[in-house]
């Protein structure tokens, strides 16, 4: 290992942080074997030998204003994903009840829309309210740009952590999306920090944005002080601007991974969507640098992974799976 990965690498064990420059150097460095194991001993230094399975309900699907171009259910689009309004309390508990017999620790209620308000948020804390009373999950709300007074009325209702991805590098966002800001998903967040609810923000690789973009994304997601990163590969769906895409080199997927960990060294890095994608071993080998979490079952608008095939990977990576929630 390189003694500059070296470097680094024991000032992040001892608690201290990456600088901007030496992330944007990790990046580049070409001792990739070396970034890669450094970023493994820091997984394995502050990350729990607990895998962490999360699971989503699609609670509303479709007809979204917004413009963002790796999203199938803008209706700006035409793709094939599904529409139908907000889910009732019946069909969320048992797919909750169904995620929690499987080994899920935390479920979330997942809707389209630029926010969620009105009846649909009242419904949505109903649910909550059903899944408060008969599962031990953690739950979580991934419900868009939504006020202080909303994210209130989620906690209230039994919701602990918010969900709200800035997706990518402030410098890319404005090319993907016109209709919001990360400013915009940066004022929802800090109201659910004030809330005093966790939360949980990452993104999606692989959108066209460059090497040192990722970096920035990783940066840029400090501001978030999130306990947990998904870290989505996009799945170009037909009828999208970025259908055609070009896919992440393995390497690049690696190095974001690393990366990651260095500049986030104690908070989840969780598998999301599009890993359907990548080989078994590579997702062996991104679990062992730095994921130790992951969405398990189906994404929003793709197929998402088999909860069997994913325990055994798990365990193949030295991980074991947590079989109940610990709130």
């Amino acid at each position: 290992m390189d003694r500059y990965i070296e470097e680094i690498r024991d000032r992040v064990l001892g608690g201290g942080e990456v600088t901007e420059e030496e992330a944007y150097a990790l990046a580049e460095h070409p001792d990739k074997e070396g970034l890669y194991e450094a970023a493994s001993q820091i997984t394995r230094h502050f990350g729990k030998p607990e895998f962490q399975p999360c699971s989503i309900i699609n609670a509303r699907s479709g007809n979204c204003s917004e413009d963002c171009k790796w999203c199938a259910q803008s209706c700006h689009f035409r793709t094939a994903a599904q529409k139908y309004p907000v889910v009732k309390e019946e069909e969320t508990l048992q797919l909750a009840l169904h995620n929690e017999r499987a080994g899920v620790k935390r479920f979330s209620q997942v809707a389209s829309g630029k926010a969620v308000k009105g009846k649909d948020l009242e419904q949505i804390c109903a649910n909550f309210r059903v899944l408060r009373e008969r599962t031990n999950l953690g739950l979580c709300a991934s419900l868009g740009l939504v006020d202080g007074e909303a994210i209130e009325k989620l906690r209230e209702a039994g919701a602990t952590r918010y969900h709200c991805n800035l997706e990518t590098a402030p410098s890319y966002f404005p090319s993907l999306c016109s209709t919001h800001t990360i400013e915009d998903k940066l004022n929802t967040i800090r109201a659910a920090h004030e809330a005093g609810l966790e939360v949980c923000s990452g993104g999606i690789i692989g959108m066209g944005e460059t090497r040192q973009q990722r970096v920035e994304f990783a940066l840029t997601l400090r501001k978030a002080k999130p306990v947990s990163i998904p870290i989505n590969l996009l799945n170009p769906i037909k009828g999208t601007p970025l259908e055609n895409a070009k896919p992440l080199s393995d390497e690049e997927i690696l190095t974001t991974v690393a990366i990651f960990r260095f500049v986030h060294p104690k908070v989840e890095l969780r598998f999301a969507g599009g890993r359907a994608q990548m080989s078994r071993d590579l997702q062996l080998r991104a679990m062992r640098i730095g994921i130790n979490s992951a969405i398990m079952g189906d994404m929003l608008t793709t197929v998402g992974s088999d909860m069997e095939d994913d325990r055994r990977l798990i365990a193949e990576a030295g991980y074991k799976v947590v079989m109940s929630c610990e709130l």
